[in-house]
C-alpha cells in the first residue's frame, strides 16, 4: 500500500490502464485532479471547447481506435454537458470512461455540501442513470482503483457503452493507503459465453439450405472485429452483403457481393433483396426502425438468425428463428467451421445473378453522370482522393445520408457516425478525437452547415492543440433535413428552418487561426481537397449547393420502407 490523494490514486490507475488522451474542461470540482496532471506528463490533455464536444472526441477516438476513449468535467453544468455525448454513446455501444467532479462529500474545514443545492451541484449519477452501462461515486480514496478497474472493464466488455465516475472534491484532495489490483468486482455481471454448439448447428444447418441467402451486419460486427469473417461467409454462400447505416464499413462495399446500406434512406438494391431472401444472417444489429420501417413486413419470407451479444436485443423488434447470444466474432467463426462442414464453396449463382440484376435495375442514381457540383460527385470525387484507411466523419442531416448513400467505405472503423441519437454537432469533434486516435491518418468531416455551427468552437481545439482535420461544408443555407420533410409532409409550409447566409465559413474557419476555402466546381473541390490533405492546420472547405436538394429517395415499391420523394 501506498499513501497518496483520491487525484493521485485516479492518475496512477488511469495509467495502469494505458490511458494517454483526456478530452475534457476544468473547472473548480475537478481542479485537484487537474493539478495532478501536471505530474503525469505521459497523459495528453486535449482542452475541448465544450464539455458536450469532449464526449463526442472521446466517442471518435473510440470508434477509430477500438479503445477506451477518456473525457473529463468539472460538476453541475460541466457533468450535465457531457450527457448528450454520453446518451449518443450508449445509443451506438460506444466505449467511453467519463470522469466528473462533484461538490464535497465532508473533509477538513469543509462541511458536507451534497445533497444541499451547493454551487455548481448537480446529482450526475441519477441523471445519468438511462444512459451509461453503470455510474460510481467513491466514498473513500481506497475505493478508486478498483473503481476504475470496473469502468473499463464495463466500457469495453460486452455490449461496449459509457461507464461515469463521479469524484468528489474532498476525495480527489484527501490522502490515503491506495493498493493497486487487477481485480475486477462487479456483482451480477457476467461476460457472455462462447456460442452454444446447438444453436450453431441449427444456423449452420439452415445457411446450408438457403436458396437466397442475405447477410445483414450492423455495428456489432465492427466492434466484435468480425470484418474478415463477414466477407469469408459471403465468399462461402455467395450471399449478399448489406448493412446498417452504424454497420457502414463493416464490408468493403467495392466487394461485388455488397449492397450497401439498407433502410430509409438506404441503396434500393439492398432494400429490395433483403425482402427477397429466404434466410437472413444479422450480425450484431439491433433491427433499428430506421433499418426495418415496417416489422411487419421486414424480410417476412426469410427465416431469420441473430448473432447478438446483448440477449436484450433478441426479439426485441423481429422474432428470431435461431440465436446465437455470444460475440460476434466467435459467433461467425463457429459458423463459418459448420457451414463450412455442410456446404461445397461456390453455390448459389442464380441468386447471385439475381443480386446482380437489382443492383444494376435499382440503383441508376449510383451510376456516373455529369460530373456538376451536387453532393454525389463531391462524395465520389472524394473517394478517390482518400487512401482506403482514410477516416469520414460525419454530422447529421442530409450530408449523413448523402454520405451514407455515396461515400464507399473500404475498411471497418473508417466511417464514423451519430446512429440511434442522431446528434447535430457530433461529426466535427468526432473527426477530432478519430484524428488524435490515428494521428498518421487523414479524418475528413462531411458536414452540413447546420451540424456543424453547432460545435464550431472546436476549430479552437483542433488549431490550438494541433490537430489538423479536414471539414468539408455542405452548405446549403437551411436545416436541410428538416426542410425536406417539410417540402414533402407538409406541403412545402417552411418553419424555422432558414440559417441564412450566416456565418461566412471561409471568415470563420479564418477567425479561428484555420484554413478557409470556397469552391464552386469539382475541378475547384478537388484542389481543395488535395490542399487539405496535405495542410498542418484545419481546413474548411465551404461547398455552396442548392438549398432544396433532396436526400434521393431510394425506396423501391413493396419493400415495405416508407415512400419519399425528392428530387436529385
Amino acid at each position: 500500500m501506498t499513501k497518496m490523494s483520491g487525484a493521485q490514486a485516479l492518475l496512477e490507475s488511469l495509467e495502469k490502464h494505458n490511458v494517454d488522451i483526456i478530452f475534457g474542461i476544468l473547472g473548480g470540482a475537478i481542479l485537484p485532479v487537474y493539478d495532478e496532471l501536471c505530474s503525469h506528463p505521459k497523459i495528453r490533455h486535449i482542452l475541448a471547447r465544450h464539455e458536450q464536444c469532449a464526449a463526442h472526441e472521446a466517442e471518435g477516438y473510440a470508434k477509430a481506435s477500438g479503445k477506451v476513449g477518456v473525457c473529463m468535467a468539472t460538476s453541475g453544468p460541466g457533468a450535465t454537458n457531457l450527457v448528450t455525448g454520453l446518451a449518443d454513446a450508449y445509443m451506438d455501444s460506444i466505449p467511453i470512461v467519463a470522469l466528473t467532479g462533484q461538490v464535497p462529500t465532508s473533509g477538513v474545514n469543509t462541511s458536507y455540501m451534497i445533497g444541499r443545492d451547493a454551487f455548481q451541484e448537480a446529482d450526475i449519477i441519477s441523471i445519468v442513470t438511462a444512459v451509461t452501462k453503470y455510474s460510481y461515486q467513491p466514498r473513500h480514496i481506497a475505493e478508486i482503483p478498483g473503481m476504475v478497474n470496473n469502468a473499463f472493464h464495463l466500457a469495453s466488455t460486452g455490449r461496449p457503452g459509457p461507464v461515469l465516475i463521479d469524484l468528489p472534491k474532498n476525495i480527489q484532495m484527501g490522502s490515503a493507503d491506495v493498493e493497486f489490483t487487477d481485480k475486477i468486482n462487479i456483482r451480477g455481471y457476467k461476460l457472455i459465453p462462447e456460442p452454444e454448439p446447438q444453436k450453431i448447428s441449427q444456423a449452420s444447418d439452415l445457411l446450408a439450405k438457403a436458396e437466397r441467402p442475405l447477410i445483414l451486419a450492423g455495428g456489432g460486427a465492427i466492434s466484435a472485429d468480425a470484418s474478415d469473417e463477414l466477407v469469408e461467409m459471403s465468399d462461402l454462400l455467395m450471399a449478399p452483403v448489406a448493412t446498417t447505416f452504424m454497420g457502414k464499413g463493416a464490408f468493403p462495399e467495392t466487394h461485388p457481393l455488397s449492397l450497401g446500406s439498407i433502410g430509409m434512406h438506404g441503396n434500393p438494391a439492398a432494400n429490395r433483396i433483403i425482402g427477397e431472401a429466404d434466410v437472413l444472417l444479422a450480425v450484431g444489429t439491433r433491427f433499428g426502425d430506421r433499418a426495418t420501417a415496417n416489422l411487419d413486413t421486414f424480410a417476412s419470407d426469410a427465416k431469420k438468425i441473430h448473432l447478438e451479444i446483448d440477449n436484450a436485443e433478441i426479439n426485441k423488434n423481429i422474432a428470431i428463428d435461431v440465436p446465437i447470444v455470444a460475440d460476434a466474432k466467435k459467433s461467425m467463426k463457429a459458423l463459418l467451421t459448420a457451414t463450412k462442414a455442410k456446404l461445397a464453396k461456390g453455390q448459389g449463382t442464380t441468386w447471385t445473378n439475381r443480386v446482380k440484376e437489382a443492383k444494376e435495375q435499382l440503383s441508376p442514381l449510383l451510376k456516373d453522370r455529369p460530373r456538376d457540383i451536387v453532393p454525389k460527385h463531391l462524395l465520389m470525387a472524394l473517394r478517390e482522393l482518400l487512401p482506403e484507411n482514410g477516416i469520414i466523419t460525419t454530422e447529421v442531416g442530409q450530408n449523413q445520408m448523402w454520405s451514407a448513400l455515396y461515400f464507399k467505405a473500404l475498411k471497418p472503423r473508417t466511417f464514423i457516425s451519430s446512429g440511434g441519437l442522431g446528434t447535430m454537432g457530433f461529426g466535427f469533434p468526432a473527426a477530432i478525437g478519430a484524428k488524435v486516435a490515428c494521428p498518421d491518418r487523414p479524418v475528413v468531416d462531411i458536414a452540413g452547415d447546420g451540424s456543424f455551427i453547432m460545435s464550431e468552437q472546436e476549430l479552437a481545439c483542433s488549431v490550438s492543440e494541433n490537430i489538423p482535420v479536414v471539414v468539408i461544408v455542405l452548405n446549403n443555407s437551411v436545416l436541410g433535413m428538416v426542410a425536406q420533410w417539410q417540402r414533402t409532409l407538409y406541403e412545402r409550409r417552411y418553419m424555422a428552418v432558414n440559417l441564412g447566409k450566416t456565418p461566412d465559413m471561409v471568415k470563420l474557419a479564418e477567425a479561428y487561426g484555420a484554413q478557409g476555402i470556397r469552391t464552386q466546381s469539382i475541378e475547384e473541390f478537388q484542389k481543395a481537397v488535395k490542399q487539405a490533405l496535405t495542410s498542418n492546420v484545419t481546413t474548411v472547405i465551404d461547398v455552396p449547393i442548392g438549398s432544396e436538394t433532396d436526400v434521393v429517395p431510394f425506396v423501391p415499391p413493396g419493400c415495405g420502407l416508407p415512400q419519399q420523394r425528392g428530387d436529385y
